[in-house]
């Protein structure tokens, strides 16, 4: 499944949550080697302590897939590496692009235009996943359907952590909302780069994980 020459993103486990950058160096049966991986935040070289507990996650043939993996040592051939545990193919866990969970968060966001057709202003997610959003706009917009925005978000994690983004966007359809003073807008996000994605994938995975908890999910 793993490639020599994939990029895998590591995350850290705890109260700190850290993102990774790495790639796939070399392939032992059920051990990988990887170059040292450079932190997305800072963009500085990470240092792994042995036994440090990750998730991994790579893509491949349109589909994320994510598995636990633990640090079991450094080596240096022609590169520097590190070795992770990898559990084997049929422990993969699989997300299809396709199939991107949707939660139902309202997040403030901002609007800005691809040119200058129109004024940025803010407005209000009603759901959001790795594939796409839902806008609430004001019943005065002038966006209309087809149309290519640029969309702002600031994600909470954990604690104050934010992680601010952009991602550009076309305008489904533009149809009534509950509320008389706005429309609803689905967005599908467009170009999006692999790191951005992670950011939004991880975002939807804790808030579900935060909704089974309040037991407002079922699991």
């Amino acid at each position: 499944m793993l490639k020599i020459g994939d990029a895998i993103t590591l995350e850290t486990k705890g109260e700190k949550l850290e993102k990774l950058k790495c790639k796939l160096v070399e392939r032992k049966d059920n051990k990988l080697f990887i170059d040292y991986p450079i932190n997305l935040d800072t963009g500085r070289t990470a240092f792994l302590i042995i036994g440090t507990e990750l998730v991994a996650s790579f893509v491949t043939n349109d589909n994320v897939y994510r598995f636990q993996t633990e640090v079991t040592g450094r080596t240096k051939e022609n590169i520097p590496m590190i070795s992770l545990t990898y559990p084997g193919d049929h422990q993969l866990i699989r997300i299809q692009r396709r199939q991107f969970v949707r939660i139902d968060t309202n997040l403030d966001v901002a609007i800005h235009p691809i040119g200058n057709e129109f004024q940025a202003f803010t407005a209000v997610t009603s759901d959001i996943s790795a594939g796409g959003t839902a806008l609430l706009l004001p019943r005065t917009t002038n966006l209309k359907k087809d149309q290519e925005i640029l969309i702002w978000f600031a994600l909470p994690f954990h604690k104050d952590q934010m992680e601010y983004i952009s991602v550009k966007g076309k305008i489904i359809r533009v149809i009534p909302a509950d509320h008389e003073l706005y429309v609803k807008a689905p967005i599908q996000f467009i170009n999006i780069d692999e790191e951005t994605r992670q950011i939004l994938l991880q975002f939807c995975f804790n808030q579900q994980i935060q909704l089974r908890r309040k037991g407002l999910v079922e699991e």
